[in-house]
């Protein structure tokens, strides 16, 4: 790999292959990119600093410096909060929750023989519930490996994200009052899933998000302001070795 310099400055492979652990990605040429990305544009900026006076001895705080001195980012007004509110109501909805019930057989994952039983058991236990739904209750106090067994099996109130994937998918595609026809498999086990009842998100009022939509258009108001500063300071400098994108904002560390 070529030689990475910013002006006078040499950004050493040791640097990049330390500065990657702070740029999680899916594969290491993308972590690669993402931490020579930043160490140039820390490069700009400290150059930056060092020209206009700001004292480079203390680095974190040069490049607070110079950014806070050099980005101008407008506070949004309450007009744009309320025209971006109203164009993205769907950002600011409650979640969607259910009220589900279930019977867990516990199987480990490695456990063929048991996840058969227990997906076999489950079949029965559907089929029991299919003809009288009223003994949920009851078959999971006898037959659940969840100390949700001790309240009929019964898990509250759910929204996306508070359980395994696979037992989501269901959950949110049943209907209220619906029990699942097959059985749902998870790393915990086999599960018998009910739906007592589905709770619809809402679109939140404005005067209850006015702070979050405000927070959200100054912080992308800013990532436009400082990708354009990055590439102005690029178009002014000698950079061998990397082509600067600047598409997304690194953490000043």
């Amino acid at each position: 790999m070529g030689e990475i310099r910013v002006n006078d400055r040499l950004i050493a492979e040791d640097d990049i292959l330390r500065e990657m652990q702070y740029h999680p990605a899916e594969d290491v040429p993308a972590a690669r990119h993402a931490a020579t990305e930043w160490l140039v544009i820390r490069a700009l900026l400290l150059d930056r600093a060092r020209a206009v006076g700001i004292d480079e001895e203390d680095e974190a705080a040069a490049l607070r410096a110079v950014i806070e001195r050099e980005v101008d980012v407008p506070e949004p007004g309450d007009a744009e909060c309320r025209r971006y509110y109203e164009n993205n109501g769907a950002r600011f909805r409650s979640p969607d929750l259910v009220e589900a019930a279930h019977i867990l057989l516990a199987a480990a994952p490695g456990d063929e023989e048991g996840r058969k039983r227990a997906e076999a058991q489950a079949k029965n236990l559907i089929e029991a519930l299919t003809e009288t739904p009223d003994r949920f209750g009851e078959l999971a106090r006898t037959h659940s490996a969840c100390d949700s067994k001790q309240n009929d099996g019964r898990l509250g109130q759910i929204s996306r994200g508070d359980t395994v994937p696979e037992m989501e998918t269901f959950l949110f595609n049943l209907e209220g009052g619906q029990l699942s026809p097959v059985p749902v498999k998870t790393r915990y086990g086999i599960h018998v899933v009910c739906v007592d009842k589905r709770l619809p998100g809402r679109t939140l009022p404005y005067e209850a998000v006015a702070d979050k939509v405000a927070d959200y258009l100054k912080e992308a108001s800013w990532r436009r302001a400082f990708r354009q500063y990055v590439q102005l300071l690029a178009g002014s400098a000698r950079i061998s070795g990397h082509d600067i994108a600047a598409t997304e904002i690194p953490l000043v560390q």
